[in-house]
């Protein structure tokens, strides 16, 4: 068979392939698959580094599909260059258990290099992957060893470019000058509701060219030299980030749907598919079949990608011998192995003196950036405000790329998807910070960096009415029950300086899973280390903070700057020969993972007398004051005032907690 022909067979069999799958499945989205078959098939044959047997490979390139509902193009084209994807996994396609979802997992299947699905996010997360190239080939780089050179290739559909997170991170990706990533625009016209033109039609090619990116247009992703040509110049656009805008047909070799909204999220109907099968070609009464040419064609180009690794493992065995420092410490980190030494610099802090806890996490963030290159982060334009600066560290840009400190800028959503394509890099601890009532713009990322069980670390200021004068609008109530609520996602809000200190070293040791710092505005007191319990116990979530002098009747307990609040009520409650345990308790999540012996120690079965104490929505926590106890939280929005007056409006004092503690006791 020619070359030629062999290549279209190749391309139609992944068309008839995605068919089938949504076919089997009675779900999903044929349509685009078909229509980006030819695109696919440059990418996985001709163009990206990748090796089926090692998914890991640290240089590979990265493929993001953010047109997630796309995914039977990639498992397509895994299965058929030798990831182990089989084709009963194929035949499984959005089944039960399956590693073939309707939407592409990170974790679940070989090859995939991020959860995609929610429009726009896939575009924001290739954006970390090459912040997260750039700095690693700027710290580990050198002469004749082009370590890391790997690059981002990235398929955007219509509806990513209408979500604002795409405009967010595109925006941040022009000024960036991240000439790594090569992106394209599968420009299909189609949407579920129909043609594009009901909501959209701006010129997406000249958008992208006002933002810095290099931008090439394709008449018809058919034209597979149209295609090579178009790649290769991206790869030689070092300086800006590369979109190209190729026409496609969706549903392509479909009779009576192609360009239609009914090849895009349902199954094309037994009857059509077999329309399809004829069409190109192939027997319309075999399903799943793929040609021995077909599957010899795609296993040769797996096997030919893979002899990157080998070339690059070399290099790399070179590299740490002319090297042995850089490619220890890279290794190192990549191994989860932290400096011996590095939890002595955490800052202790003195008792007598008051601090607002974004403070102290600034101080301890500069207290051991040095002796972690992996920690990289920054803010949405607020780092004066929650004190995220690393002060003997540039910025990242495009002159500076191992800079440790990031502007975000104004962008909140795409700082979260941003962050998380940074983690992905099995390399950086990311940080991000704003204020905690703008943690509601970054639900999305923060839900899929849980999803992916990924560690960005989130930085949240500014936690409670205790911001004062800004009033409503910037007063958090509902957003740290929202927080919690996500699986796997740690919520850490300390009572000050030492406890935020200690929050950090756990976001750092934390294995798996984004972890959430919440912290004060205000300055509130550090607690005494030498009278109370050590902030360190912060890792069980919970822990006796002050113990009662005698057999305990009534537990406090609080987070945060409302830890205070209880210790000086449990010393007016003794002066009324009241028996009050204190407990801290900045994270629910760490809490609920201790053994339940712990558990008991803490919050005895029999002490059933609890009252808990936070300065935002009282859900969830009846679960650890039970039935009998109670919850000062606040159920309404915030006003503009001094925090002072508010706190005392809102009954966070210790006269108000003291009577509300008498109350309990008085019930039966």
């Amino acid at each position: 068979m020619e070359t030629k022909d062999l290549i279209q067979k190749s391309i139609d069999t992944v068309r008839i392939l995605a068919a089938d799958a949504v076919q089997k499945a009675n779900s999903g989205h044929p349509g685009t698959p078909m229509a980006l078959a030819p695109l696919g098939q440059i990418l996985w044959s001709e163009v990206m580094r990748y090796n089926p047997k090692n998914p890991h490979w640290p240089n590979r390139d990265r493929f993001v599909l953010s047109a997630g509902h796309a995914c039977m193009l990639q498992y397509a084209f895994l299965h058929l260059t030798g990831y182990e994807i089989s084709l009963d996994d194929i035949k499984n396609f959005r089944q039960l258990h399956s590693i073939t979802p309707g939407h592409p997992e990170y974790g679940l299947t070989p090859g995939i290099e991020v959860t995609t699905g929610p429009l726009g996010q896939g575009f924001a997360n290739g954006v970390g992957m090459a912040v997260a190239q750039q700095y690693m080939a700027a710290r580990y780089n050198q002469p004749d060893f082009e370590i890391f050179d790997y690059k981002i290739y990235a398929i955007c559909s219509d509806g990513d470019m209408m979500e604002g997170v795409t405009a967010e991170a595109a925006s941040l990706a022009g000024h960036l000058g991240l000439g790594n990533m090569i992106y394209f625009y599968d420009n299909n016209h189609i949407t579920i509701e129909g043609d594009t033109d009901l909501a959209f039609d701006e010129d997406v090619s000249k958008r992208f060219e006002a933002y810095g990116w290099h931008v090439q247009n394709i008449a018809d992703i058919n034209d597979l030299e149209a295609l090579r040509e178009a790649i290769n110049n991206a790869e030689k656009e070092t300086e800006r980030p590369s979109l190209i805008n190729v026409r496609s047909v969706i549903g392509y070799g479909s009779p009576n749907k192609h360009n239609t909204a009914a090849a895009h999220g349902s199954p094309l109907g037994g009857d059509e598919v077999r329309l399809v099968k004829e069409n190109f070609g192939f027997d319309p009464d075999k399903c799943f079949k793929i040609p021995t040419e077909v599957a010899e064609f795609y296993h040769e180009a797996g096997e030919n990608s893979a002899r990157h690794e080998a070339s690059w493992n070399e290099l790399y065995n070179n590299y740490k011998k002319r090297h042995p420092e850089l490619a220890k410490e890279y290794e190192d980190i990549t191994g989860g192995k932290l400096p011996a030494e590095w939890q002595k610099k955490l800052p202790v802090f003195e008792a007598g003196e008051k601090m607002a806890t974004r403070k102290a996490s600034g101080k301890t963030l500069n207290a051991i950036a040095e002796f972690l290159p992996q920690l990289i982060g920054g803010s949405a334009d607020l780092a004066p405000s929650t004190d995220t600066h690393l002060n003997d560290f540039k910025s990242f840009s495009s002159k500076n790329p191992d800079g440790r400190n990031f502007h975000f800028g104004i962008r909140e959503h795409a700082m979260g998807a941003v962050l998380n394509g940074m983690a992905l890099s099995n390399y950086l601890i990311p940080y991000g910070a704003t204020f905690l009532i703008f943690s509601d713009y970054m639900r999305p990322p923060l839900r899929l960096a849980s999803v992916m069980n990924i560690r960005p670390i989130m930085v949240f200021t500014h936690d409670s009415i205790g911001l004062g004068e800004d009033g409503t609008t910037h007063q958090p109530i509902e957003q740290l029950i929202g927080l919690r609520t996500v699986p796997g996602m740690t919520v850490i809000r300390p009572a000050d300086a030492n406890e935020t200190a200690q929050a950090w070293r756990v976001a750092i040791e934390h294995a798996a899973g984004p972890v959430c710092i919440v912290l004060t505005r205000q300055e509130i007191p550090v607690i005494d280390q030498e009278k109370f319990t050590k902030a360190a116990e912060l890792e069980k979530g919970a822990y006796i903070l002050s113990e009662a002098e005698g057999e305990p009747e009534i537990i406090l307990i609080a987070s945060g700057s409302e830890v205070q609040l209880i210790l000086e009520a449990q010393e007016t409650l003794k002066e009324e020969n009241i028996n009050a345990r204190v407990v801290s308790m900045p994270s629910w999540n760490l809490f609920d993972n201790q053994p339940a012996k712990y558990q008991q120690k803490i919050f005895p079965k029999n002490l059933r007398k609890r009252l808990a104490v936070e300065a935002g929505s009282p859900v969830g926590w009846m679960k650890y004051t039970t039935d009998d106890g109670d919850v000062i939280g606040i159920e309404k929005f915030g006003e503009s005032a001094p925090a002072e007056e508010l706190f005392a409006e809102y009954g966070f004092t210790v006269e108000n907690i003291v009577s509300r503690a008498r109350d309990l006791l008085e019930k039966n």
